[in-house]
């Protein structure tokens, strides 16, 4: 268990920017692709959660928002999915001698199933050796303070609730191709004023086992939750689940859901939550 009680009192204040997303503000000039990428500020310490899938758009919605990855303190990867990592060299480029935080299956070599029985490759397109030569790589089962008040959640225990699983998506071992278990599904929690904040890449360990984790690894109430949560392909049961879950068990105030949450989930979550839900396009930018 995270010992929360060295921060208890003297919570800083967190600026979170959606930089990368699905969607982006109707409203302004900034892109859209099949990705994620978060900023996260903090007083000197800034941290991007993930990096999206071209490399461009991050880039591009960088400038239009007059952020930069100046100074950055560190890369955390949510998984090794191309649509969270593809934007990684880009992002190193422009932030220069940085961390980068994952779990260690993160260069599993990753498929899906597309028509016609083919295999489309979806794994990080940045080898471990291009890493190690321009980063500091830091692979860890184990939660990790990146920051001040800002930690990984490490590998997610699996059982406590319903997984939102994606037959399509499969991995290779020595040949032998079988259903991804994506053990390396992490989140990222701030220790805000009001609880914590989640901020969720794919969440395919799925949302209730993602919150249980959180919640006993740091024993604090959970005030939001922000980023995709995987039950655009759920079932209906699975799907209920997570958002009552969320929302009962665990007390969650805020959720601002995007990326692979879909349509059928960003309902579930508005009819749940009512006007403390919101999408989260890029442009979006919350403090808590």
């Amino acid at each position: 268990m995270i010992d929360v009680r060295r921060h208890h009192g003297n919570e800083p204040e967190f600026s979170v920017t959606c930089l990368v997303d699905n969607t982006a503000d109707l409203k302004s000039d900034l892109w859209a692709e099949h990705g994620s990428a978060l900023l996260v500020e903090c007083g000197s310490s800034k941290v991007l959660f993930d990096t999206g899938q071209s490399g461009d758009v991050l880039t591009h919605n960088l400038s239009v928002m007059h952020k930069d990855l100046n100074g950055l303190s560190a890369i955390v990867l949510s998984h090794g999915h191309y649509d969270h990592t593809g934007g990684l060299r880009q992002a190193l480029s422009l932030a220069g001698e940085v961390d980068v935080i994952a779990h260690p299956g993160v260069f599993e070599q990753r498929f899906a199933r597309i028509e016609g029985g083919e295999y489309k490759e979806i794994g990080i397109p940045t080898s471990r050796e291009y890493l190690e030569d321009r980063c500091k790589l830091r692979l860890m089962r184990e939660p990790v303070e990146v920051a001040e008040g800002i930690f990984t959640t490490g590998q997610i225990p699996r059982g406590n609730g319903p997984e939102p699983r994606d037959a399509r998506l499969i991995v290779k071992h020595n040949d032998a191709v079988t259903p991804d278990p994506l053990l390396d599904d992490q989140s990222l929690v701030l220790m805000a004023r009001h609880g914590l904040v989640v901020l969720m890449g794919c969440c395919h360990a799925g949302v209730v086992n993602t919150l249980e984790h959180v919640r006993a690894t740091f024993s604090n109430d959970i005030h939001a939750i922000v980023g995709g949560t995987h039950l655009a392909r759920a079932d209906y049961v699975t799907l209920q689940e997570s958002v009552l879950v969320a929302k009962e068990r665990f007390g969650v105030r805020y959720a601002y859901v995007g990326h692979c949450t879909g349509a059928r989930g960003f309902l579930a979550f508005e009819k749940a939550f009512g006007q403390h839900c919101r999408m989260c396009p890029a442009g979006l930018s919350l403090t808590f």
